[in-house]
């Protein structure tokens, strides 16, 4: 197939990688010009991915032109606060044949819409049948050393869902599918919010059984909020839900998590965001789940506590421990 990955950070870069080592022709499109020419030079991204080699075979390029043109299938492995921008640079192509995949785990703010809706937004003449996800507990940094990883691939379509798991399923990559992609979506973007909180026990020295209590709670927050937008209970156990969440608040690679830590050492969320070369896209994903847990009336009081000691600088011992003191309650499943 002749894929294009869209976005040369660390994980468009490992996919580009995976997908040339099936096969595929493959182009990745860097958006700053300067910095293509580098990595086309050295093979090399010093940035994001240091440790791999990008093939010669791999086409890199600035240009949307080769990027878009011609292609089976488009993977946006940009991060979602800026992916509107560049679809808005890609009505002019002709996508009447092209499978777009997502890879990117956030909610746009202001809008309220996950990725697969961006993308109908902004190139209306792609239908539901060509957009997909690929979402689950898949740290680049892993997947480039070829250490065993399993993730789902979702579409409304089945046949999609089926070719994307296709396209990419490796030896060291499992794919599995699914028709959930609401579902799919929605786990990856909101469990970066949960592993803000449990980056903020870390880093306040709460312990393991905080953040067990976060995990466990979190994903009954995601549950609810997700089943309130059309989601399947069962997603939200599988690997883009349950497993998701516990690889993000748990592994050292997780950006989300190291901005929770940061903060929970007593730093500005500013501060941190400056001192890092990649997005956390738990941070702007929280402002979107504060505003839709309000809108459809669902509790999310992990989700709450973390968007006031983002952005009320509310202080992140005394926000734990108003968790632990809310009304007494039987435990629900969601």
């Amino acid at each position: 197939m002749r894929v294009a990955v869209l976005g040369a950070g660390s994980w468009g870069t490992t996919l580009a990688i995976l997908l040339h080592l099936n096969g595929h022709e493959v182009t990745l499109y860097e958006f700053y010009k300067d910095y293509a020419k580098k990595l086309i030079k050295t093979r090399v991204n010093d940035l994001y991915l240091p440790e791999a080699v990008i093939p010669k075979e791999i086409v890199i390029t600035h240009s949307l032109d080769d990027a878009c043109i011609n292609k089976n299938m488009i993977v946006l492995a940009i991060p979602t606060q800026f992916l509107r921008g560049i679809l808005s640079k890609m009505k002019k192509y002709d996508f009447h044949d092209t499978t777009f995949v997502s890879v990117a785990k956030g909610i746009e703010k202001g809008t309220l819409l996950t990725v697969a809706e961006i993308i109908k937004d902004e190139l209306p003449h792609v239908t539901d049948d060509y957009i997909g996800a690929i979402s689950g507990p898949s740290h680049a940094e892993e997947v480039c050393k070829k250490l065993p990883t399993a993730v789902v691939a979702a579409s409304s379509s089945i046949a999609t869902a089926e070719e994307i798991q296709a396209t990419f399923i490796t030896s060291y990559f499992r794919v599995y599918s699914c028709t959930d992609i609401k579902g799919v979506e929605l786990g990856g973007a909101l469990k970066n919010v949960i592993a803000i909180a449990a980056g903020i026990a870390d880093g306040a020295n709460f312990g393991d059984n905080t953040k067990a209590a976060i995990m466990t709670r979190g994903i009954a927050e995601i549950s609810r909020l997700g089943l309130e937008l059309g989601a399947s209970r069962q997603t939200f156990a599988g690997l883009s839900g349950m497993g998701d969440l516990i690889v993000t608040c748990m592994s050292k690679h997780s950006r989300n998590r190291y901005v929770g830590e940061q903060i929970g050492k007593g730093k500005k969320l500013k501060e941190v965001l400056q001192s890092m070369k990649m997005v956390a896209e738990g941070v702007e994903t929280c402002r979107s789940v504060h505003e839709l847990s309000a809108k459809l009336h669902v509790e999310t009081p992990i989700a709450n506590a973390v968007y006031r000691v983002l952005f009320d600088e509310k202080d992140p011992v005394k926000a734990t421990y108003d968790l632990m003191a809310r009304d007494i309650r039987p435990e629900k499943e969601f």
